[in-house]
């Protein structure tokens, strides 16, 4: 009897330590309201076979000509510029087999995306650009510095006055963003890393899939690989607690249909909504 009543003690302590680990901050929804009012564009509104690729000014300005939010990514080059791009490497989009941070953005400049005649932007250009039209969902990318990438970004956007969050798939960027700007929204991105086939270690990716580090972050938002919405962990953080729920991404009409039993906010791209 003893040993069923500390098994069921241990159990206990088990499932509130993983209920704890699992809940996000669920205190802003009406501030991501602005995100669920229009559409995503991923990357902006992109063709990479146009003059108008992704992380393009020309994909940014198509999509806040639409009316589009927009999802962008941002990271550090050689010289501590905040440019707009996706890839640690510049392979797929500028034909380049090298990692953006060898370069300085100045030289990036020699380097054009896909086969238009863009290249690779300033954030601050992008700012300007897109001028608080529509909302902005600004990815950090986990590779290079990624904290001092959020330390640059946070001290650009104290001068931007239109609507904008930020995510991230490593915890310790959202974490920062808690401590130190925890006025500014936040999301965790995730997925089922094994599905996705995503390099990391087991423990890692165990608990970047379950999301096991919100507690760490208290993100504002979760937004999660759409094709893997029946997660367990996933399942039990948005049925359990009233967290906002972004899709990423969707790449048919028939996608965002499916998805919207379950999603609040809707990432983009391949098709128009």
């Amino acid at each position: 009897m003893q040993i069923l009543l500390l098994l069921l003690i241990i159990l206990l302590l088990l499932t509130a330590a993983y209920l704890f680990c699992l809940k996000p901050n669920t205190k802003r929804p009406q501030q991501m309201a602005p995100f669920a009012k229009t559409y995503i564009a991923h990357r902006g509104f992109f063709d990479n076979t146009s003059n108008r690729p992704e992380n393009s000014l020309a994909a940014f300005q198509k999509a806040a000509e639409l009316g589009y939010g927009i999802e962008l990514d941002v990271q550090l080059t050689k010289d501590g510029k905040l440019v707009v791009f996706h890839d640690p490497s510049l392979e797929r989009m500028c034909g380049i087999n090298q990692s953006l941070s060898d370069f300085t953005f100045q030289e990036l400049q020699k380097f054009t995306l896909a086969d238009s005649s863009q290249t690779i932007p300033l954030l601050s250009d992008v700012l300007i650009l897109v001028n608080g039209r529509v909302p902005l969902v600004i990815e950090i990318k986990p590779e290079g510095n990624c904290i001092e990438t959020a330390r640059q970004l946070s001290s650009l956007m104290e001068h931007y006055r239109g609507v904008y969050c930020i995510e991230s798939f490593h915890p310790f960027v959202v974490a920062w963003f808690r401590k130190h700007q925890p006025h500014v929204l936040r999301g965790q991105l995730s997925t089922d890393y094994k599905k996705n086939h995503l390099k990391q270690t087991p423990i890692i990716r165990f608990l970047l899939t379950n999301l096991l580090l919100n507690w760490y972050g208290r993100p504002d938002f979760i937004a999660y690989n759409h094709r893997y919405a029946s997660q367990p962990s996933y399942r039990v953080c948005r049925r359990l607690y009233p967290v906002v729920n972004a899709a990423w991404t969707i790449r048919s009409q028939a996608e965002l249909d499916k998805a919207k039993s379950i999603f609040t906010i809707f990432i983009f791209d391949s098709f128009q909504p």
